[in-house]
C-alpha cells in the first residue's frame, strides 16, 4: 500500500526540518510513501531547507494559492497514492512507526479510512516538546456526529478513490469558501453524506505545534465557530447543540494526559 503525504507550506524554515525527519524515519520502505510539497511560493528559506536533506518530496510545486485549502486541493489532485494523509509544516508523525500502524490497521480492518489521537504540543527550551492538550478521538458512531464529534484531520487517512468518488460540484475536494472549516466540512460530507466507516487506531498519530489558523485570537474563533455553523447547517448535522458540544468538547482536552 502506497501512501500519499501531502505537506503544504509557507514560510516555514522554522519547523520544516521536524516535519521532514519524521518523514525520514518512518519504518516502512521508502517508495510505500509518495511525499508532496505544496508550497505557497515561501519567500524565505524554506525550500533551500529541504534541499539540503537527503529526504526530498516526490512530486512538489510552489506557487501562489488561495490559502491552505487550496493548497490541500492541490496536493490531493497530484497524490498518486492508494491512501492520502496531511503532514503539515508545524507538525510531525508521533513516532517511527506511524505509517506502519496505519497500513496494519487498514489491512485488519478494511476500511476506506484510518484516524488516530493528535496532541497539540509547544517547542521547550531543551528541544523538547511539551504537550498543551490531548485530542483522545473514541471509537467512530455515526450519531455522535450530532454531538459535535469529529477524528482530527491531520491524523485522517483516507482511501483515494473516495476523494474522487466525493468531490464538491465544482471539482473541489475542500470547500474553499471557508477560511477554517473545511475540514470539518469536509469530515461532515464523507461521514455523513457518503457514510464512509472510518478505523480508529487508539495511538497519538501526530504532534502539532500550537498557534493553528483557528486559534490564534478571539476573531478567528468567532470565525471558525460562524463557519462551523455554516457546515453543519449545510451537512443537515444536528443544530446548536451540536456546536456548543463541539466547542466545549474540547476542554477536556487540556486535562487528558497522552
Amino acid at each position: 500500500m502506497k501512501i500519499s503525504i501531502i505537506t503544504a507550506t509557507y514560510n516555514s524554515e522554522a519547523s520544516i526540518l521536524d516535519t521532514v525527519q519524521s518523514l525520514r524515519e518512518q519504518t516502512i520502505p521508502r517508495d510505500d510513501i509518495e511525499w508532496i510539497l505544496v508550497d505557497g511560493a515561501s519567500t524565505d528559506n524554506t525550500l533551500k531547507r529541504i534541499e539540503e536533506q537527503d529526504f526530498h518530496p516526490d512530486q512538489w510545486v510552489s506557487e501562489p494559492d488561495k490559502g491552505i485549502y487550496d493548497a490541500l486541493n492541490k496536493g490531493v489532485r497530484m497524490a498518486t497514492g492508494d491512501f492520502v494523509g496531511f503532514l503539515h509544516a508545524d507538525d510531525v508523525l508521533a513516532a517511527p512507526s506511524i505509517l506502519y500502524h496505519i497500513g496494519c490497521a487498514q489491512k485488519n480492518s478494511g476500511a476506506d479510512a484510518v484516524y488516530g489521537d493528535l496532541q497539540y504540543v509547544r517547542p521547550l527550551e531543551d528541544g523538547e516538546l511539551g504537550l498543551v492538550r490531548h485530542w483522545k478521538s473514541g471509537i467512530y458512531f455515526r450519531k455522535k456526529l450530532k454531538w459535535g464529534w469529529m477524528p482530527p484531520h491531520p491524523t485522517f487517512y483516507l482511501r483515494k478513490e473516495i476523494y474522487e468518488q466525493t468531490k464538491l460540484e465544482n471539482g473541489e475536494y475542500f470547500n474553499t469558501s471557508y477560511s477554517c472549516a473545511a475540514d470539518y466540512d469536509f469530515m461532515m460530507r464523507i461521514l455523513g453524506k457518503y457514510n464512509v466507516e472510518p478505523a480508529y487506531l487508539m495511538m497519538v498519530l501526530v504532534k502539532m505545534r500550537v498557534g493553528g489558523i483557528s486559534n490564534r485570537s478571539l476573531k478567528h474563533i468567532m470565525t471558525k465557530s460562524k463557519e462551523d455553523w455554516d457546515v453543519i447547517r449545510r451537512n443537515r448535522i444536528g443544530g446548536p447543540l451540536t456546536l456548543c458540544c463541539k466547542n466545549v468538547g474540547k476542554i477536556g482536552q487540556f486535562f487528558t494526559k497522552g
